[in-house]
């Protein structure tokens, strides 16, 4: 995730970009117990603009922090029939930010004790609480803070085997300060907004790390959305430092396309020899982006999931 580290180099804030559609309106009413609207965007907008001055990211500048994505995500269903169909399933959602999808997906009725949340910062989490009024009594979730490819946050030098699944089932979830303990025993992984982030090497390695948290049974599935392209390769963005001025900060970002993001998995990770087959689906999608100047012409997302057959 990039981020703006030098505060007076930070592109201003936009409170008038402020915008939320019926179900989140409906979805912030419900959790922080704000009825009048204007109310409700003056402490939306207080908490982002705290939030902002200690960590300048561009996230939080865009207001991403309101949406609900995963709820419109293709493979969100596929997610919640496993509630239906599992005792105990754990849901992961690495890169929360705030940690409004998973406040989501428990408003659908995923057990909060299932649920863990995980940022690079402490401090996200804890703006989550000061947006959605809660505390870590009244919202329970386990959150952990790390950095995905450290082995602190999770140990690969020993990969483990599907038979870890037969162990006891580690709970509560809170007391985890590491993902470790949980190879091979989540049911539904959450990525958006994160693949994006890092090389196409480092891509393939998030892959590896997030299947190796995997519940190798039938419906276990990874899924998210982040940037794409319809053939795979470099994007680039301009990003303006300070609005009506000319200065720009140019960025490149590898895109998979959606045939690329098939063969990462299918090939790359679960390939022809592993004992663990999956189906993976990727839809190239166009949108919309206030916050770029962007040099390519248009600017894609890929929805996607990989799930266990």
């Amino acid at each position: 995730m990039s981020i703006y580290a030098d505060p007076s180099k930070r592109p201003s804030l936009q409170p008038s970009r402020y915008n939320l559609q019926d179900d989140e309106r409906r979805f912030f009413q419900l959790l922080t117990g704000i009825e009048d609207d204007a109310k409700l965007r003056d402490h939306i907008l207080a908490v982002q603009a705290k939030a902002y001055q200690i960590y300048g990211y561009p996230c939080i500048r865009r207001f991403s922090f309101i949406k609900l994505k995963i709820a419109h995500l293709p493979g969100y269903p596929k997610a919640l029939k496993l509630l239906a169909q599992r005792k105990d399933p754990i849901l992961l959602d690495i890169g929360c930010c705030f940690g409004n999808d998973v406040r989501k997906a428990v408003v659908d009725g995923w057990p909060v004790e299932n649920v863990i949340a995980s940022d690079l910062r402490q401090g996200f989490w804890d703006s989550g609480h000061e947006l959605f009024k809660s505390t870590p009594t009244s919202f329970p979730a386990a959150f952990i803070a790390g950095d995905i490819f450290e082995s602190s946050m999770l140990e690969t030098s020993d990969p483990g085997s599907p038979a870890d699944t037969n162990q006891q089932p580690i709970r509560p979830l809170r007391n985890l300060t590491s993902l470790t303990p949980l190879k091979h025993q989540i049911s539904a992984i959450h990525a958006s907004s994160f693949f994006h982030l890092f090389s196409e090497e480092r891509q393939l390695e998030l892959a590896k790390r997030l299947a190796s948290l995997l519940l190798p049974e039938k419906g276990s599935i990874v899924f998210g959305q982040h940037g794409s392209r319809p053939e795979k390769g470099f994007r680039m963005e301009a990003i303006r430092k300070e609005k009506d001025t000319d200065q720009v900060r140019e960025h490149a970002m590898f895109c998979h396309s959606p045939d690329s993001w098939v063969k990462l998995w299918t090939e790359g990770i679960f390939g022809p020899h592993q004992q663990v087959k999956v189906k993976v689906d990727a839809e190239l999608k166009q949108v919309e982006r206030w916050d770029f100047e962007n040099v390519d012409t248009k600017f894609y997302v890929m929805n996607w999931s990989v799930q266990v057959l």
